[in-house]
């Protein structure tokens, strides 16, 4: 074998003493080493044999010897690599649905994001997909026994596209390659129009055939030159536009760039012909002219875009890249020498040491230290929280004074902050109702412009042949629908970012618009309107001693994260009962309390109501009176009768009252339903001034009434912060969770209050109002654009490059219009 011999797979020399092959499209190659012959085998067997077909040039160095299809998207089916990224689906129809977090190369415009998703849709096994131009994120389900990832990465890949796990830095990274390739496009545009306009003003200052003035020749130099300088922008600088084009054609389909695409393909054939036959007319200034006002309007939106985004992707760069661990904990911290470990490290458990400027790597409490901590990026509390021993830190806060030393609880995925970020993709990747409808109508609306394009330039062949092409090219460019199908993901997008930083997480799609158009709000009282930090005032035993009742009671909550349970375990261990009783059958009963067996006797807790169900006695009159009064009243009893009652009493949250009278100034009628006595939730209506109090009332109580509400008429939003309130929730037109709640409320929740703080709810609800404010002003300015701009350019009044700068200005409009939200009010 001759040593000159290249590698069929690689192009290095083949050593003489190599016997290496691989049969590829029926022929025997010649490989380099048994390393070039494994590869190629895999290449073919895994039915990728056209890699060797289609390449232009041998790999420039061994690893890229391997396919990028076959070297990365088959990684991504194994299961160390997805658990990064790919998790359980939230709510999934069976246990072998997945979801995964991506992001997207290639997106230019909003028919970017509808091909993909339509295309990926069709897939097998594929449940959902969303994408989110502004941020280029995707969010896609699919069932793993029917597919893997991979298919679905290559899927995207094979219309042109590019997935990638989504990770921070990956995000950035693709951002300023995108911004670096849009400057070089547009400078390359930039300088071809300004040199093709050197060589075009002087043939149209000269009045050709005149004496004194160019000549035909010299008229003819000009337009070989000018047809030299306009080839880079149409290969180089307009590229973008003919490969998408091109992409939606295959498909056969209509995307935005096709239009556009048309006209610029359709002037520079007209002008080469032109140039080439020496007779008629060349416009290569105006369409240099009308690439680069094209170009500059797309960089200056990608830059108004990438802006926005990067306001929703703050809580991603929260977490910081390392951390101090302290090995030897409980040892003083003089005797201790602190390690730089990676966050990705840390275990539950671990000792971390944080000094003042730095970030909390995880969730967890504070050991020694006295400090306090910002938390305003993920509660919108703008002062320093002050944290002492025992205190709980949150991931992604920044401790503001003195050294503390934290023991860590929680890491990555079960982090606080990293679950605010998943339901904030969540919200990003689903469309509301307003966005599918701008979506419709601009994939209909490309399809009337191009009839409408080719009429009107069959109407001008007619009546003036030589305006024709111009016209057909400044109609198809100055309608393409892009400013609508910015109009709305912009500006919600900006909203969800503006609305995170007041403290008020967006988790659905569709929570803004429904925010704003809510008419009538539904309050929860415990833990909503109050503190939710019940406090025991009175045990009331009817048999035995308060010690044992608070035993009883304490054994029943255990486990609950109910105000009531956690009032009552505190009053057993203020009491210092300590004995240990154990339940067995332990069952809730959503609204009215719990029930198990004590010594094989069946015990009840909760409201008075439910506990005489179980043995059918009247609740005794000085119960009732303190029933009557307004307190909450917990009942205990076994089948053999009452046992005990307990007065428990909640506070009103102190920014409540401000919050009512806001939402009263705003409009918004207030309601109160609360499963606590009427009393209790009377006596709270009247402090807040709200009439229309109901209390006693179950899930299904608060589910009918909120129904009859909407039966109404009436857009209902409902706070609610327990277990309990989940199904209210899942009913309302936008249900708002308190961030201190329990988390399945917080799961069904469109909307979840961070911090806590009930002066969040009217800033909340007045941007939300704003947002819809500026969506409709989106709206009306891209129809009324287009409708004002067609008629124009049919009747000739409108030139390509003026075209171009409509339809840049009018997709910028509607970003820079949105990105006002931004702004404090």
């Amino acid at each position: 074998m001759a040593a000159a011999e290249a590698c069929y797979h690689c192009g290095l020399p083949i050593p003489s003493d190599a016997d290496f092959t691989v049969v590829i499209d029926g022929q025997r190659r010649e490989m380099c080493c048994a390393g070039c012959q494994a590869v190629a085998q895999a290449i073919v067997d895994n039915g990728l044999a056209d890699y060797y077909r289609h390449r232009d040039a041998m790999p420039e160095s061994p690893r890229e010897a391997l396919p990028q299809v076959l070297a990365e998207f088959g990684l991504f089916d194994h299961p160390d690599v997805q658990k990064n990224f790919v998790r359980r689906a939230a709510g999934a129809a069976g246990e072998h649905e997945q979801e995964a977090a991506l992001i997207l190369e290639g997106i230019t415009c909003a028919a970017c994001v509808w091909l993909n998703e339509a295309h990926v849709r069709r897939q097998p096994g594929v449940t959902a997909i969303d994408i989110n131009y502004t941020t280029r994120r995707a969010r896609v389900r699919w069932d793993e026994r029917v597919t893997k990832l991979s298919a679905i990465l290559e899927a995207v890949a094979a219309i042109g596209y590019r997935a990638h796990p989504y990770d921070i830095g990956r995000a950035e990274e693709l951002a300023q390659k995108e911004r670096k390739a849009a400057l070089w496009r547009l400078f390359v545009a930039g300088f071809g129009m300004m040199q093709v306009m050197m060589y075009a003003v002087p043939v149209y200052l000269a009045q050709v055939g005149t004496e004194g003035d160019m000549t035909p020749d010299i008229e003819q130099l000009m337009r070989w030159a000018s047809l030299i300088l306009t080839l880079p922008v149409i290969l180089y600088s307009a590229a973008p536009f003919f490969m998408s084009a091109w992409r939606d054609l295959k498909l056969r389909r209509v995307g935005m760039d096709v239009p556009v695409a048309l006209g610029v393909g359709a002037a520079f054939a007209a002008s080469v012909w032109a140039t080439l036959s020496a007779a008629g007319e060349v416009y290569f200034d105006s369409v240099t002219m009308f690439v680069f006002f094209l170009l500059t309007g797309r960089y200056l939106e990608m830059m108004a875009r990438q802006k926005a985004a990067r306001s929703v992707e703050t809580l991603a760069r929260a977490i910081p890249a390392f951390a101090t661990r302290l090995p030897g904990w409980p040892l003083s911290t003089a005797d201790i020498a602190g390690e730089r470990v990676a966050v990705a490290e840390l275990h539950a458990g671990d000792a971390v040491q944080i000094k003042p400027g730095e970030t909390v790597p995880a969730d967890g409490f504070v050991l020694d230290g006295v400090s306090a901590a910002d938390e305003s990026l993920l509660t919108g509390e703008s002062l320093p929280v002050p944290k002492r021993a025992g205190d709980a830190l949150i991931g992604g806060s920044v401790n503001t004074a003195s050294p503390l030393v934290m023991r860590v609880e929680r890491v990555g995925e079960a982090t606080r902050v990293a679950a605010i970020q998943r339901l904030m993709e969540r919200a990003a990747a689903e469309k509301p109702r307003l966005v599918e409808m701008a979506d419709r109508v601009a994939g209909r609306f490309i399809v009337a412009l191009l009839l409408l394009a080719l009429a009107t330039a069959l109407a001008w062949w007619w009546i003036d042949a030589s305006r024709a092409l111009w016209i057909f090219v400044a109609v198809l460019v100055v309608s393409c629908p892009c400013a609508l199908s910015l109009a709305t993901p912009a500006a919600l997008t900006v909203a969800t970012g503006a609305l995170a930083a007041r403290g008020v997480l967006v988790t659905r799609g569709h929570a803004i618009e429904a925010l704003a158009r809510a008419d009538r709000f539904i309050f929860d009282k415990t833990g909503t309107l109050t503190v939710g930090r019940m406090a025991l005032v009175e045990a009331i035993p009817l048999q035995g001693d308060a010690g044992h009742a608070l035993a009883l009671a304490a054994a029943l909550e255990r486990g609950s994260e109910h105000p009531i349970a956690k009032a009552l375990a505190a009053g057993a261990a203020a009491a210092g009962t300590a004995a240990v009783i154990e339940v067995d059958g332990l069952r809730a009963t959503t609204g009215a309390g719990v029930e198990g067996m004590i010594a094989g006797e069946s015990w009840r807790l909760g409201s008075p109501e439910f506990v005489a169900g179980l043995h059918g006695r009247e609740v005794p009159a000085a119960v009732q009176a303190i029933v009557g009064a307004g307190d909450t009243v917990i009942a205990l009893g076994s089948a053999s009768g009452w046992q005990a009652f307990f007065r428990l009493s909640d506070g009103l949250r102190p920014e409540a009252s401000a919050m009512v009278t806001k939402l009263a100034a705003a409009g918004i009628r207030l309601s109160i339903f609360s499963g606590d006595a009427p009393a209790a939730a009377a006596r709270v209506g009247a402090l807040l001034g709200i009439a229309d109090a109901r209390g006693g009332l179950s899930p299904e109580d608060k589910h009918a009434a909120l129904k009859a509400l909407q039966d109404a008429g009436e857009t209902v939003a409902m706070v609610g912060d327990g277990v309990n309130d989940a199904p209210v929730l899942a009913q309302a037109q936008v249900s708002i969770a308190m961030g201190g709640g329990a988390d399945l409320a917080r799961a069904n929740a469109d909307i979840v209050l961070l911090g806590n703080d009930l002066q969040a709810l009217p800033q909340g609800l007045a941007l939300a109002r704003r947002s819809l404010r500026i969506v409709k002003q989106n709206l009306v300015w891209a129809f009324g654009y287009n409708f004002l701009a067609i008629p124009l350019a049919m009747a000739g009044w409108v030139t390509p490059w003026m075209a171009g700068i409509g339809m840049s200005a009018s997709s910028l409009l509607v970003v820079l219009n949105a990105l006002r939200l931004q702004r404090e009010q």
